[in-house]
């Protein structure tokens, strides 16, 4: 196995288009809306500035500037997208609404703006992104969806994807600054969110997780405060041919939480929460069987990475498992269909851990 110094993310990887048999699925889910501006349209800004962090940072973003003629319609259309996310579609609040920023990121696939909606009436605001379609992209919200223990919210019209943020710390702000201020107790169960959090990353092959492409989310749980971790970029979903992409706790990055849990926890636990991660996925598929079923027929009958990939991949996790169906998988969408295979029937067979790596 490769050290954690060795990994090198290419990092573009090709958008890929989604297909009909998708766009069925996704329509039969309600992920597809009739949006009124696309991702090209927010292209045509006339101005920008860097947007800074409160030590007067740079950050990745860029807040842009339309015209006067095209900010008004811009402003109504981007309040109307805010409606059809995060509420009923309707537009009878959209006078309480104001686009107060719009940023670009010109960092990563994806590209996105940053939409930040704020209520006029008591000053909360809410983000949203806007983005470029990419399959794989959306393959992995999906696959995020079904079996984490989050739900995301998304939708999807001809070339423009919208995505519900996600709130949180990300990752290499909170060991950078936040990790030295939690107690012991807090640090363990941080150690403890990191192995489940990458037995999930590594089941359902989400690739590139370095410390900023997840958030950590404290929460106050009577006198206690409770970690847990969420992806916040899907761009790395099924691509990588390397196994190793897809085990966070390979990243030089992550080396803080790895460290915790060497100091706080015993394999034995730490095989524990693999067993208990495992368990709970399987469960969730089991009961979105339909769903799942859908979602792999279209990966299988898709393109999200090339053969070269494909072939490294299934070769590898092949003669990592021994379980067959790896050895003759011809593309991403049958690799992550024999992983749920090979899960289910060791779920049924009382042996989760029969290996440690997948």
């Amino acid at each position: 196995m490769s050290k954690i110094e060795d990994i090198n993310i290419q990092k573009k990887k090709p958008a890929f288009k989604v297909n009909d048999i998708f766009l069925n699925y996704l329509k039969k889910y309600n992920r597809v809306e009739d949006i009124s501006i696309d991702y090209d349209d927010l292209m045509r800004y006339v101005g920008s500035v860097d947007v800074l962090d409160r030590q007067d940072n740079h950050t990745l973003w860029q807040r842009v500037y339309y015209s006067d003629s095209e900010t008004n319609e811009l402003n109504d259309n981007l309040k109307k997208i805010y409606n059809i996310l995060l509420s009923d579609g309707s537009n009878t609040n959209t006078s309480d609404l104001n686009v107060d920023a719009v940023d670009y990121c010109t960092f990563g696939n994806s590209n996105p703006f940053r939409i930040k909606i704020r209520n006029i009436l008591n000053d909360n605001f809410t983000y949203f992104y806007i983005k470029k379609i990419d399959s794989s992209r959306i393959y992995g919200l999906e696959l995020e969806h079904i079996t984490s223990p989050y739900n995301l919210n998304f939708i999807l019209n001809k070339n423009t994807l919208i995505e519900e943020h996600i709130s949180g710390i990300p990752g290499d702000d909170f060991f950078s600054k936040k990790l030295i201020h939690c107690n012991e107790i807090e640090k363990s169960q941080i150690a403890k969110e990191f192995v489940k959090f990458s037995e999930r990353c590594m089941i359902r092959l989400l690739g590139d997780m370095r410390a900023y492409n997840y958030v950590i989310v404290p929460t106050h749980d009577f006198d206690q405060v409770v970690y847990k971790i969420r992806a916040i970029d899907f761009d790395q979903q099924c691509y990588e041919g390397d196994f190793i992409f897809y085990r966070p706790q390979l990243f030089k990055d992550n080396f803080p939480v790895t460290s915790l849990i060497k100091d706080k926890l015993l394999q034995d636990s730490i095989n524990q929460y693999k067993i208990e991660e495992r368990a709970i996925i399987v469960k969730r598929i089991l009961g979105a069987q339909e769903r799942i079923e859908n979602l792999l027929n279209s990966m299988k009958n898709d393109v999200i990475s090339n053969d070269e990939n494909v072939k490294q991949l299934s070769q590898q996790i092949y003669h990592l498992t021994k379980h067959n169906k790896f050895k003759y998988c011809s593309n991403m969408g049958e690799i992550m269909d024999s992983t749920i295979d090979y899960l289910i029937n060791n779920y049924e067979n009382h042996e989760m851990l029969r290996t440690n790596v997948i």
